[in-house]
């Protein structure tokens, strides 16, 4: 099976999302080769969570020949970007759903600030631009590293705020068991799906091992 229950989250075991994350982690690669290899993760993403989370519905068709009877994936889907980082990941979802609809959303923690005593940041929700959210949609809000939570329970209320779609899924690259079950205390519907479960976050709030940060390695800010 592609998916894996592991406590709180759905780990995604896909050989080819296991290559890509590899090359996500490596020190040594750069902003282009990391930013491909994100859309490669989202695109492979796209493929596993279909049989689970994507409903089909029955059409028919005219081949060169005859008539037969086929299946399509239906438009129930919504693919929604935490911004900066999920961007890439995001567009290689698309590339395997291409006829799904998208969301954006700006979410950013207080790294001065820093954690509180819970082990959460402050966010601030600067922008949000989605689609109409149906009640038979399936919402995938996609944020590459799922680390303390609070960004992504964030992200959950500001989608889920007015609308109350089928299912729910947060889609991570790395996640920390810290975040997982954050997620889950607070949203205990939404599906939380992971590449990889890593061990723990450190004391700044960051995965470990981890990839570093994903919107800085993408988008060649890094220091």
């Amino acid at each position: 099976m592609t998916l894996e229950q592991r406590g709180n989250a759905q780990v995604l075991s896909h050989p080819l999302a296991q290559h890509a994350l590899a090359d996500l982690r490596d020190a040594e690669t750069d902003a282009a080769t990391f930013r491909r290899e994100l859309n490669r993760l989202g695109r492979v993403c796209g493929y596993a969570l279909a049989p689970t989370y994507f409903t089909t519905t029955s059409v028919e068709v005219q081949t060169p020949l005859a008539t037969t009877a086929s299946r399509r994936v239906t438009d129930d889907i919504v693919f929604v970007a935490v911004l900066r980082a999920a961007v890439p990941f995001v567009e290689g979802l698309v590339d395997a759903v291409p006829h799904a609809r998208q969301g954006v959303l700006s979410a950013s923690r207080d790294e001065e600030t820093g954690m509180d005593s819970d082990g959460q940041f402050p966010i601030t929700v600067r922008y949000v631009n989605l689609p109409e959210i149906r009640d038979s949609d399936t919402v995938v809000i996609a944020d590459p590293m799922l680390a303390t939570g609070s960004t992504m329970v964030a992200a959950l209320d500001g989608v889920l705020e007015d609308v109350d779609p089928e299912t729910t899924v947060a889609l991570s690259a790395v996640s920390a068991p810290e975040g997982v079950d954050r997620v889950a205390g607070r949203f205990p519907d939404v599906e939380v799906v992971t590449v990889s479960l890593d061990d723990r976050l450190d004391e700044d709030g960051f995965i470990v091992p981890g990839l570093g940060d994903a919107g800085d390695r993408a988008f060649g800010t890094a220091e």
